[in-house]
């Protein structure tokens, strides 16, 4: 029986696809899929599609980010139980993750700030007055352990680790803030782990075969995360494990 909504950002992701199949297989809860392009199989199956509503946004700009609430507020009534923002980038054709001072550049760091900080908290802005209510609400947000200031011990890679950093940072004030007027929200910052993905396809020479996940084992993880995480007006850093991570 449906009784909830799920909300995935980014959809279009691999992890996002995954999450979305254990969501649909549940059969609990309605799916608002999120995506910029759906022309890559970000759907789960036909069948699955006949309780799930997908919301094609131009970009991820404040304008377009309020025109996807407005679509989301025509959905179907029943409250939105969980929010999953799986935007980010780590690389593209123009961007690689830096290895020496020499290699920052600005337009790259700001790009990446944009996708990995930025828009995951335009969407939490733009999304909190529609959650605050009295069913609690947990937002996912994917983060990364590199993020992690306390945990930095190899260096290298400064704009993607100062966006998770920047990310963590605005999440763990938002959770206090959410303390105060809106307790039924929760905000967990996630780390999945390195997962085969385009994203990490560069970098999984020098993984360890048992620490390489797949897309399906991250959901199923993160699924099982979400439900044992309580809502204690605070945010919380897990890992793909349920353990918690510094900031």
């Amino acid at each position: 029986m449906i009784t909830q909504q799920t909300v995935i950002i980014g959809a279009n992701s691999d992890i996002a696809k995954a999450i979305a199949i254990e969501i649909a297989g549940a059969k609990n809860s309605r799916l608002i899929l999120i995506s910029r392009d759906f022309n890559q199989g970000a759907r789960v199956t036909d069948k699955d599609l006949t309780d799930t509503t997908l919301i094609t946004v131009k970009d991820y700009t404040s304008q377009s980010i309020e025109l996807a609430i407005e679509q989301i507020k025509t959905c179907d009534p029943l409250p939105i139980t969980r929010v999953f923002v799986c935007n980010g980038i780590l690389h593209s054709q123009s961007i690689k993750p830096e290895k020496r001072l020499e290699d920052f550049n600005t337009d790259a760091f700001n790009h990446v700030i944009m996708a990995n900080a930025l828009t995951p908290m335009l969407w939490i802005q733009k999304l909190t007055p529609i959650l605050i209510g009295n069913t609690q609400c947990k937002i996912i947000v994917f983060s990364a352990r590199v993020g992690s200031i306390s945990d930095n011990n190899l260096g290298g890679w400064y704009s993607y680790r100062a966006s998770k950093a920047a990310l963590n940072m605005m999440l763990k004030t938002a959770a206090i803030e959410l303390a105060r007027r809106a307790e039924n929200i929760k905000i967990i910052a996630f780390h999945p782990g390195t997962t085969d993905t385009s994203l990490s396809k560069p970098f999984q020479k020098n993984v360890p075969e048992n620490k390489l996940f797949t897309c399906e084992f991250v959901a199923q993880q993160l699924m099982t995360i979400v439900d044992k995480t309580p809502h204690d007006a605070t945010a919380s850093f897990l890992d793909w494990k349920g353990d918690s991570i510094g900031w």
